[in-house]
C-alpha cells in the first residue's frame, strides 16, 4: 500500500473566499452566520439565517465554462483553482491521466434547480428551459465542471451523502492512491446556500429557529441552548498525493492521510446513532494503526443538534475519554454540508501546522449530556501529531478520516 500526503488546500466559506480569511476568523472568533431576510417570503420556513460565502471574481471563469456552471460550481471551482496553485501542479501533471478529481455535494444546483421547475411545471413546457438548466441541476456538477474546467482526464467521480460527501471524496481518493490507481487526486465538496436546503432541516426540526434575530449567536454546537443547525454555502478542495510522487517534485506536504473509514448504522433515516459513530471511528484507528492515546484532537462534525450533538460526545467518550480536545468549527461559518468534511479538514491541518487548536464558537454553558468530552472553550497551543475528522450524514452514513504529522 503506497503512503498519501496532502500537498494543496483551498477553500470557500462564509468567513472569505481563501484559507487564510478562514483561519483569520477562527483566530478572531468571528461568526459568518446572518439573517436571510429574503427567505420571509417562503410559507413553512421558520429559520431565517445562513452563512453566505462571498462570490469573487467569477467572471475570470471564461463564459463557455462558467455558462454550464451554477453557484455550487463556482465556488468548487474557485476552491479547486487555490488548491491546484497551493500544490504547485504543473500543466502537464494537471491534464495528464495520473490526476483525478473527485468532488462532492449533497444535490446539483439548488437555485438552477428552483429556476427550472418554476420555468416548467406552469406549462409543462420542456422546451422552456435552457440547454445549460441540466448541466447546472446534476448531482455530479461540481465534479464534471471541475474536472472540464481544469482538463482533468484521469478518474472523474462524485460522491452525493449529504454532510458526508466531501470526506467520503477525500476518503475515496486516499483509497485510489495507496491501490497505485491514481498519482494525485483533487478531492472535496461544495455546497450553495438556498432555502430548498434549509428547508429540509427546518421540516425535520433540526434547523436553528430561535435566533433569527441575533443571527451571530447560532449556531451553538454542544450548548445546553443549541436549537439546530444553520446552513452555510462553501467549498473545499484538498490535493492528495502518492508520497514519493509528491518528494520527488518538491511539493509542501502538509500532513499523512492515516486513515479512513466510512459505514452505515442501518437504524434511523433521520436520528444519529452512537454505536455507528463508535465503529466508524474505531475502524478508522485500525486502519491508520493508531490508538486511541496517539490521538491529539478531533474535529466533530457537531452540527448543534440536540440529538447528533449528544451522540457524537456519547461516541468520542467510550473511545477516547475526556482527554482529548474536542471542537466544532460550525459556528463560525455554519454547516457547510457537502463541503464541511474538506474544508474542516483543511482548517485543521493548519491548526497542526500552527500547533493551536480554536474552540467551539458559541458554546457558553455545556450541555450536560455532552459534557463527557474535553470541550476547547478558548484557543489552545497543543501539538497535533494526529486528528480525527468526523462527518456523519442522514441516513445513518458516517465517516471519520485521521490526519497525522509526515514522519519520513
Amino acid at each position: 500500500m503506497k503512503r498519501v500526503v496532502i500537498t494543496g488546500r483551498g477553500v470557500v466559506t462564509g468567513l472569505g473566499n481563501n484559507l487564510n480569511s478562514l483561519m483569520d476568523g477562527l483566530a478572531a472568533g468571528k461568526s459568518a452566520v446572518q439573517s436571510m431576510p429574503d427567505w420571509i417570503k417562503y410559507k413553512g420556513l421558520n429559520s431565517r439565517v445562513g452563512a453566505v460565502a462571498p462570490l469573487l471574481n467569477e467572471n475570470e471563469i471564461p463564459r463557455k465554462n462558467r455558462r454550464s456552471m451554477g453557484r455550487i460550481s463556482i465556488l468548487g471551482t474557485q476552491a479547486a483553482q487555490q488548491a491546484v496553485l497551493d500544490a504547485k501542479i504543473p500543466p502537464e501533471l494537471l491534464t495528464s491521466s495520473r490526476l483525478g478529481c473527485i468532488m462532492g455535494s449533497t444535490m446539483g444546483g439548488t437555485e438552477a434547480m428552483n429556476e427550472a421547475f418554476e420555468i416548467m411545471i406552469p406549462n409543462c413546457d420542456l422546451a422552456s428551459l435552457s440547454a445549460m438548466s441540466f448541466f447546472k441541476c446534476v448531482s455530479h456538477t461540481v465534479s464534471m465542471n471541475v474536472a472540464q474546467y481544469l482538463g482533468i482526464k484521469g478518474y472523474v467521480m462524485a460522491t452525493s451523502a449529504a454532510c458526508a460527501s466531501s470526506l467520503q471524496a477525500l476518503g475515496l481518493g486516499f483509497e485510489l492512491i495507496r491501490s497505485g490507481r491514481q498519482e494525485v487526486i483533487l478531492c472535496g465538496g461544495a455546497e450553495e446556500l438556498h432555502p430548498i436546503v434549509a428547508g429540509t432541516f427546518d421540516i425535520l426540526f433540526a434547523a436553528s429557529t430561535h435566533y433569527n434575530d441575533e443571527p451571530k449567536l447560532t449556531p451553538k454546537p454542544f450548548d445546553q441552548e443549541r436549537d439546530g443547525l444553520v446552513c452555510g454555502d462553501g467549498a473545499g478542495v484538498l490535493i492528495l498525493e502518492e508520497f514519493e510522487h509528491a518528494r520527488k517534485r518538491g511539493a509542501k506536504i502538509y500532513g499523512e492521510v492515516a486513515g479512513y473509514a466510512t459505514c452505515g448504522s442501518g437504524m434511523d433515516m433521520s436520528q444519529s446513532n452512537c454505536e455507528g459513530m463508535i465503529s466508524c471511528m474505531r475502524s478508522a484507528l485500525k486502519d491508520a494503526s493508531l490508538q486511541p492515546l496517539d490521538i491529539d484532537y478531533i474535529s466533530a462534525h457537531a452540527t448543534a443538534t440536540l440529538q447528533g450533538d449528544q451522540a457524537e460526545c456519547e461516541a468520542i467518550e467510550q473511545i477516547f475519554g475526556n482527554r482529548v480536545p474536542v471542537s466544532s468549527l460550525k459556528g463560525y461559518i455554519g454547516h457547510t454540508l457537502g463541503a464541511s468534511g474538506a474544508v474542516e479538514l483543511a482548517a485543521s491541518l493548519e491548526m497542526m501546522e500552527q500547533g493551536v487548536i480554536y474552540p467551539t464558537l458559541n458554546l457558553k454553558t455545556v450541555d450536560p449530556k455532552c459534557n463527557g468530552v474535553m470541550h476547547v472553550r478558548k484557543a489552545i497551543k497543543k501539538e497535533i501529531r494526529a486528528f480525527v475528522k468526523n462527518s456523519f450524514a442522514f441516513g445513518g452514513i458516517n465517516a471519520s478520516l485521521i490526519c497525522k504529522q509526515l514522519k519520513d
